[in-house]
């Protein structure tokens, strides 16, 4: 069987773009997120089987619970070779366009042995869990799968709210070792410290790394302020399983690199022309070796962006002479909010929906806290009204939360030099202009 992991806050007509595109045959969920689900399940031919966790439909569906105990230890009837496909994760979350990385068991575990590698993980680590869902790739793969390849200890810690004083909590009380997670958390930590001081022993963490989003060189040196750690900064995408460089885990790393490339994949820099670019020279990043097999279903996507077994990633970047990768930005439109990452186009089809809304331009505009957040330009339908609370509140009923724009501007208020052809550069930098939310 093919997973496809599912983000829990998307809402039914996202979960329809990608059950269109993987067409799944059995769906698993908690019983209180099968309940908005449960009406639309005849839009969804291809569903066969329902598995409830929980006994909220009980007698509806089979529970979890019960399928355990239909199962039989004799084994499956055709054993997995390590090509074949274990995983479809979509990047950016849906769109009508989804884009679906086909990873395959053999690359799991490329990735699971290299993580442990690149961190020096053990049986004796204590990991924890906190703020990273597990269908995301980074806490799926980097957190679960390589703890469980080396025999480590996860524990898991509520990310609800985001509370950085019950993560530090489990921290000092499980005298946990490793934590991962993104950027965000971290500025979250230094505010903390600002605010408050350090009220729980870490002393026994040896590794704090992070990756999902770009890491600010100000955020590392406050961090190593306030708490003594330089972070790992590592970086990855989904097509590439997750983390695929990693800095020295004693924080011997150059300042603002990612470190160097884990055994398993290869790094290269390329120019406009796609041929490499010598050391320090600034470029396309690309990799080859435990990628995804392409996008499901997308022969096209998976066409623009491998090229003779080389991934071409979007993002930009030099390595220098040690082989340390330092980025600087990226040529896709996409923008990463706490790590997540979002399609401005997704955003722009739901505005486009609006009764009174005639066309909408999404841009990230740069965060210090969040990385970046959504903004928004719409422009009303002639003699059409509407404000801000209006459409945001029309996002959140068709999106998932994260994606509904922070920033939103109608284009009559815009300055006549932006108004005039709005571009999502333009937009960005106006946006930048004002003052954070």
């Amino acid at each position: 069987g093919i997973a496809v992991p599912l983000d829990v806050r998307y809402k039914v007509e996202e979960l329809a773009c990608l059950f269109a595109d993987c067409q799944p045959k059995v769906l698993v969920a908690e019983s209180d997120l099968l309940q908005p689900i449960v009406p639309a399940l005849p839009r969804f031919d291809s569903i066969e089987h329902v598995i409830s966790l929980g006994s909220g439909y009980e007698g509806k569906f089979p529970s979890y619970t019960e399928i355990l105990a239909m199962g039989s230890a004799s084994g499956v009837e055709v054993e997995p070779v390590p090509d074949d496909i274990a995983m479809i994760a979509y990047t950016g979350g849906p769109t009508n366009h989804p884009r679906g990385a086909m990873l395959s068991h053999g690359s799991l575990i490329i990735h699971a042995m290299a993580s442990a590698y690149g961190l020096q993980q053990t049986d004796k680590d204590i990991v924890v869990l906190f703020a990273l869902p597990m269908y995301h790739m980074f806490g799926l793969a980097s957190i679960i799968l390589t703890s469980v390849n080396k025999g480590s200890t996860v524990v898991m810690v509520p990310g609800t709210g985001v509370s950085i004083g019950s993560f530090m909590e489990a921290v000092e009380k499980e005298k946990a070792t490793i934590y991962l997670g993104v950027p965000y958390i971290y500025a979250l930590a230094v505010k903390v410290a600002e605010r408050e001081g350090i009220k729980n022993d870490l002393s026994s963490i040896r590794v704090f790394g992070s990756a999902g989003a770009p890491l600010s060189v100000d955020v590392i040196q406050q961090f190593k302020r306030y708490y003594g750690y330089t972070i790992a900064d590592i970086w990855g995408l989904t097509e590439v399983i997750s983390h695929i460089t990693c800095p020295p885990p004693d924080g011997t790393g150059k300042l603002g690199a990612c470190g160097k490339v884990l055994p398993g994949w290869e790094l290269g820099v390329v120019g406009e022309d796609d041929n490499e670019l010598p050391p320090n020279q600034t470029g396309e990043i690309v990799v080859s070796g435990a990628i995804m097999k392409g996008y499901y279903n997308n022969p096209q996507a998976t066409a623009e962006v491998i090229k003779n077994g080389w991934l071409y990633t979007g993002d930009i970047g030099r390595v220098d002479e040690d082989g340390y990768l330092f980025l600087s930005g990226r040529n896709k439109e996409l923008i990463i909010l706490k790590g997540q990452n979002i399609w401005p186009s997704d955003i722009e089809e739901v505005l486009g929906t609006h009764p009174r809304v005639a066309r909408a331009v999404v841009t990230g505009v740069p965060d210090k806290l969040r990385g970046e957040i959504v903004g928004a330009a719409v422009a009303l339908k002639e003699g059409e009204v509407a404000t801000e609370q209006e459409i945001k509140q029309f996002c959140q009923q068709h999106m998932a939360d994260y994606k509904v724009p922070r920033l939103i501007v109608f284009t009559d208020s815009l300055p006549e030099s932006v108004a005039t052809e709005i571009s999502r550069e333009s937009l960005r930098d106006y946006f930048s202009t004002l003052s954070p939310p």
